[in-house]
């Protein structure tokens, strides 16, 4: 699904995983000790750094057996084979203290269904995505009429599987509309170093990509916050 990212020693044995910006910040918060489930989980680094950081008990689905095989060859045995438009229906509620969906809700040919979903199982819920109204896609698309590509959505318009992009602006109406409540947001900019920096004024506008962390009910839509919750100004 594309993204800057860097290779991340994880402990003296030498373990090695390739984290994006969103990985790290992920990480920072997930509480240590707590039981959490990755969707879409590909070749397991996230998962992995977080049972070493963090101490966790970590769970994955994903459909490509490829993936599979890499995460069994890093040694996270607990991944399933499953198709997420298909729901969590094998999930009791509230089994899990984390389900986490990273940079993989465009894809998704039902997000509303999966987020729903993630609720229901989880405590709480986080989920990341590229921003498509940040100013260098709506540069693209005014000044050269092409449809955009960044480091977070690298594919020509043929080839990508992102089929439902959607914007910080556009994901706060979502959550409203599916009865969430957004207890944080965590808007980025990611350099092209791969450096990432919270966005605490026009987060639509200038921030690349965005988490939410979710949980089930209605309520008045949290301040936002850019990461470690600190406020940032309008939306842009």
């Amino acid at each position: 699904m594309g993204g800057l990212g860097e290779k991340i020693r994880l402990d003296d044995a030498g373990t090695v995983v390739h984290l994006t910006p969103v990985h790290q910040t992920i990480i920072d918060l997930i509480p240590e000790g707590t039981r959490v489930m990755d969707l879409g989980c590909g070749e397991g680094d996230l998962m992995l750094a977080l049972k070493v950081k963090k101490k966790v008990r970590a769970e994955g689905i994903e459909l490509s057996e490829a993936c599979i095989q890499a995460c069994v060859a890093k040694g996270l045995f607990n991944v399933h084979h499953g198709d997420l438009d298909e729901g969590l229906a094998d999930y009791p509620d509230k089994s899990v203290d984390f389900v986490i969906l990273t940079n993989t809700i465009q894809v998704l040919q039902r997000p509303m269904f999966l987020i729903r979903e993630m609720v229901r199982v989880g405590k709480r819920c986080i989920v990341s995505f590229p921003n498509f109204a940040h100013w260098s896609v709506r540069w693209q698309l005014f000044v050269r009429g092409r449809m955009p590509k960044t480091d977070h959505l690298p594919y020509e318009w043929y080839e990508t599987q992102n089929i439902h992009l959607t914007t910080i602006d556009d994901f706060r109406e979502f959550c409203r509309k599916a009865g969430l409540h957004v207890l944080q947001e965590v808007p980025l900019r990611t350099s092209r170093s791969g450096q990432h920096t919270g966005v605490r004024f026009l987060p639509n506008l200038l921030a690349d990509s965005a988490i939410f962390v979710l949980e089930e009910g209605a309520a008045p839509r949290a301040n936002s916050g850019a990461a470690r919750s600190a406020p940032h100004g309008s939306s842009g």
